[in-house]
């Protein structure tokens, strides 16, 4: 650190990897709060070197700096440069969600073993404070199950869809023109980018190895207009939802469409904002929500991390388990059907489900002839009966194209 800041601080150099969208921001910010962080940490950050395609070496700026901020993205060259950063004793702060849910434990352990901070609170849910509240608030809880809204683009579409009745395609389209989805929006509609963040977060709920491939996930892309209209009369919102559970000993982690009941306190979340519920026995549930993207927002959430880093408390400790990770678990289900209208149709149904342990919650008959439509919602049961049920739904002969099924948050939070 460099002695030749003015009023008393230190100069807390920064070496910036990437100037994109959040890395322009993050400069924007530290250069207005820089005072502000002074008279806090007793350190003045700047920025000493910047890397990106067309400019600056990556030797040099480590040489120059105290802290690396990573905001490249994508797998290599950032593992690369992370782990070089920490090897030279350099903290690093990163918003690289697929970077820490591929090679977390990696990154993690060197963090420990040269007694550097890496932190990454923008990586997860924007500006909403989900890692530094179960790292920190929450280190002494034993928590039951995470879940929220975790990716803005699929809100908002979703928002969009239920607001004013549009389909997928004219929402998406809305989303890009709007910035809240990129040109190539493939991993936040398809649930792959929910899943990396879901990952990182089952790691420290759980104090248990969560690699990304363990996540099951699914998208929105198959969602329709009439799934919305649907989901309206019987009472329902349809959100993006990623889940962490502990379930008889063992870990689910999933991110997929789900309807959720008024009550549900992720229920009112709308248009670009995350939130991610905690629940545990000592402590019920919280409930954070926030704007999940945005340059300004999650340069907001890099600067935080790189203040903590500036007073560091103890690294992301190693995990002490080992949970068996499960992908077959009980839930709640939406049904659409579209069938041919004559007698014995729902009775047929009905049979089906509940050969296969899945009883009926509710029904809407809509439409006569060519439209005719079964809607219903099912309890909760194991998802690999229901879909042996809805594999034997398909085949019968009044069915006039393949049943669709979305799972139903059957719970609500009053």
């Amino acid at each position: 650190m460099s002695t030749e800041a003015g009023a008393g601080a230190q100069t807390f150099r920064i070496g910036l990897l990437g100037h994109g969208t959040v890395g322009a921001a993050f400069e924007t910010l530290l250069e207005q709060r820089a005072e502000h962080v002074a008279a806090i940490t007793g350190l003045r950050p700047q920025i000493s070197g910047v890397l990106t395609r067309s400019r600056g070496d990556f030797d040099e700026i480590l040489a120059g700096c105290d802290l690396v901020v990573e905001l490249i993205g994508g797998i290599e060259p950032a593992r690369d440069y992370v782990l070089r950063a920490m090897r030279a004793g350099r903290h690093v702060v990163t918003a690289n969600k697929q970077l820490l849910s591929q090679h977390g434990e990696e990154l993690w352990g060197a963090a420990r073993e040269h007694g550097v901070q890496l932190r990454f609170e923008a990586a997860v849910a924007g500006v909403v404070p989900v890692i530094r509240v179960l790292q920190e608030s929450l280190a002494g809880a034993h928590v039951d199950r995470v879940h929220g809204i975790v990716n803005g683009t699929t809100n908002y579409i979703l928002s969009e869809m239920a607001r004013t009745g549009c389909s997928y395609a004219d929402a998406l389209a809305d989303a890009q023109r709007l910035g809240y989805a990129e040109a190539d929006p493939t991993e936040d509609v398809n649930g792959k980018d929910a899943a990396a963040k879901m990952a990182i977060i089952a790691r420290l709920a759980f104090d248990t190895p969560v690699h990304i491939d363990q996540v099951t996930y699914e998208g929105i892309e198959l969602i329709t207009a009439d799934d919305m209209e649907y989901a309206h009369e019987l009472g329902l919102g349809l959100k993006l939802i990623g889940t962490a559970e502990r379930i008889d000993g063992k870990l689910a982690v999933r991110v997929h469409p789900a309807f959720l009941y008024s009550g549900h306190p992720l229920a009112s979340v709308h248009g670009p904002f995350n939130a991610v519920t905690v629940e545990s026995e000592a402590i019920t549930e919280i409930t954070m929500s926030g704007p999940g993207a945005g340059g300004p927002q999650t340069a907001s959430a890099v600067l935080g991390d790189v203040i903590s880093a500036m007073i560091p408390p103890a690294s992301t400790p190693e995990t002490t388990q080992a949970l068996e990770i499960i992908h077959d678990v009980e839930s709640s289900f939406y049904l659409h059907m579209e069938v041919a209208d004559r007698p014995g149709v729902l009775a047929q149904v009905a049979l089906v489900l509940g050969e296969h342990g899945a009883s009926i919650k509710s029904v809407v008959q809509k439409g006569l002839g060519e439209r005719a439509r079964l809607v219903m919602v099912v309890h909760p049961v194991l998802e690999s009966q229901f879909f042996a049920a809805v594999e034997e739904i398909a085949g019968l002969d009044f069915l006039r194209s393949r049943p669709r099924a979305i799972r139903v948050i059957d719970e609500e939070f009053v």
